[in-house]
């Protein structure tokens, strides 16, 4: 079962949010992002629709992302996001993509991921149960099934998977204080839409041909819960994904990383903090145009 809210209630969630501010400092050191990001001088009017090619883009997608950029300056929250074009080499990432966000469940990709590179390699052995978790954990972004895989293979010093996420370039992801001793969790965790790039790209370009395969493949089979983000490039760009979705002390998170296209040509991360702005539905819509102004029809 799944529900829009994570499996703490919001109250819960502001009290332990507020409770471990004061120990944020001490828990965790802010790194330095390493993707640039494309930004206009403060002062320069809005692209036009028509302006000269972005570096690796050609002239119709600088005029999507131009597009979005106008679009998202309408929108409730602020939004980072990061498109790549794996062909090309174009990557363009406006100028939210390094805020730290809360990841809600797209930090379950990570997941599953390190879970299957350490099963390959022999490191640990997974049980048709396990499997069965990371099947619910990507599919209708399973709470429960989430829990017992993290327990169950955090390690000694519960910072196996942590480890690994720096791994595949989540550098800036940084686990934050929990009111309990089991820290870190991986519902309390913010990274960067950066981040989110580099660990879809490092899956796409490092992990065995057959897990690869097997997790694009759950990830263009999620339930209806996560047909929204990335899903709106269209089903003929046979969109895969994982979402993630919380209501935090701060407001909503609606969160979105994924690829698109003939061979995963373009991969897509955004994170969408709406503060007082808006919700769910309003974080989801706005994550779905930006998928689809960029990628619809390519």
């Amino acid at each position: 079962m799944w529900s829009l809210v994570r499996d703490r209630s919001p109250s819960t969630r502001v009290v332990s949010r507020v409770a471990a501010t004061a120990c944020l400092l001490a828990a965790a050191a802010v790194l330095t992002p390493g993707l640039p990001v494309l930004t206009a001088p403060a002062h320069a009017a809005p692209p036009a629709l028509t302006q000269v090619s972005l570096p690796g883009f050609d002239n119709d997608m600088s005029s999507r992302i131009a597009r979005v950029n106008a679009y998202l300056a309408g929108r409730p929250g602020v939004v980072g996001y990061v498109l790549r074009d794996r062909q090309t080499g174009g990557i363009y990432a406006n100028e939210h993509a390094e805020n730290q966000v809360w990841t809600a469940s797209t930090i379950k990709l990570a997941i599953a991921a390190d879970l299957l590179n350490r099963a390959r390699a022999g490191a640990i052995g997974l049980s048709p149960e396990d499997r069965t978790n990371i099947e619910s954990m990507l599919a209708t972004s399973n709470d429960a099934a989430t829990n017992v895989l993290w327990n169950k293979y955090i390690g000694l010093d519960r910072m196996a998977y942590n480890n690994a996420f720096r791994a595949y370039g989540m550098v800036s992801l940084i686990p934050q204080p929990t009111m309990s001793a089991m820290f870190p969790d991986w519902s309390f965790q913010k990274c960067t839409a950066a981040d989110l790039d580099r660990l879809m790209n490092t899956i796409l370009d490092t992990m065995h041909p057959d897990d690869l395969a097997y997790l694009l493949d759950r990830m263009r089979s999620v339930d209806s819960n996560q047909h929204w983000g990335v899903w709106g490039a269209g089903s003929r760009m046979r969109p895969g994904l994982k979402n993630g979705w919380s209501a935090e002390a701060d407001g909503w998170v609606v969160n979105s990383v994924g690829v698109a296209g003939n061979g995963e040509r373009y991969t897509l991360a955004i994170m969408n903090a709406l503060g007082a702005e808006g919700g769910y539905t309003e974080g989801a819509e706005t994550d779905t145009k930006v998928a689809e102004l960029l990628l619809a029809g390519r």
